[in-house]
């Protein structure tokens, strides 16, 4: 990623909870210098202020190149504010679940806007952030954007806002969903005699090796399933169960996260 403008005008990050610090993170790993960065938090955590050189709670810079908007949809009101004197000339980036553009075009004007999307699995450089932009926004803007935002993970770049909520629904909340499958798959291995230890560290490393596998192998995911399925073998056996409640389960599940994004507008 190019920092050469970012290191020269800055960065301001507002909101420095689980998502804002695993972005940080992984900026700070691709090179960007703390100097560089001002950061607005309420609450500090201790592994924020061990950043010596980083800017916490100060003055903003006169005019950032960008500022990244990471504070939950319900303190928007309050936190924004903060943001309205930097003028045109900074990009401002929301990973605001619910927040859509106009809502920052009514409170700070007709500046670059771009709304994202991220997941967690960006604190270990692992997550996907799908990303649109306002009328005001470059294609200079969406360059940097990405190459920001990419430091965390994979980008996409999204053609119409709504779909915004179904990516929310989808990627957004999707990691949460991974986590209760290893709970749930950690259970089952309980009731067939396993220890938990073993059953929860037989599950995860599951999950996690199929995700590798999945993400390396250009295979599409069906035939990967169909690869590991023997003919009337053990794996079929378990997917005659699966298969017929799974697809429509998840449906709901996503349809559920994203009609509350949708909600969350009102």
């Amino acid at each position: 990623m190019d920092m050469t403008e970012i290191a020269a005008r800055g960065l301001v990050l507002l909101g420095c909870g689980k998502m804002g610090g695993a972005m940080l993170r992984g900026w700070l790993n691709e090179g960007l210098a703390r100097e560089a960065v001002t950061v607005l938090d309420p609450h500090p955590s201790d592994w924020l202020q061990s950043l010596t050189g980083l800017n916490i709670n100060m003055d903003l810079p006169a005019s950032p190149a960008v500022a990244v908007i990471a504070v939950k949809p319900q303190m928007m009101g309050e936190a924004l504010p903060a943001l309205q004197a930097l003028g045109d000339e900074t990009m401002f980036i929301s990973i605001a679940a619910g927040t859509p553009i106009e809502a920052f075009e009514a409170a700070l004007g007709a500046v670059p806007v771009i709304r994202a999307m991220p997941n967690t699995p960006a604190a270990v450089g692992r997550g996907i952030t799908a990303m649109i932009g306002n009328a005001q926004v470059s294609a200079a803007h969406m360059d940097m954007a990405e190459g920001l935002l990419s430091g965390v993970g994979e980008v996409v770049r999204l053609d119409d806002e709504a779909e915004m909520d179904a990516v929310t629904g989808l990627s957004g909340s999707g990691p949460a969903y991974v986590f209760h499958m290893i709970e749930a798959m950690a259970k089952a291995g309980e009731a067939e005699g396993l220890a938990p230890d073993l059953a929860m560290r037989l599950a995860r490393a599951t999950v996690c090796g199929a995700g590798e596998l999945a993400y390396r192998d250009e295979t599409s995911a069906e035939q990967l399933r169909v690869n590991v399925t023997s003919p009337n073998g053990t794996t079929q056996a378990g997917l005659e169960v699966l298969m017929p409640e799974l697809p429509d389960l998840m449906r709901r599940t996503v349809a559920a996260a994203a009609n509350r994004s949708r909600e969350l507008k009102s």
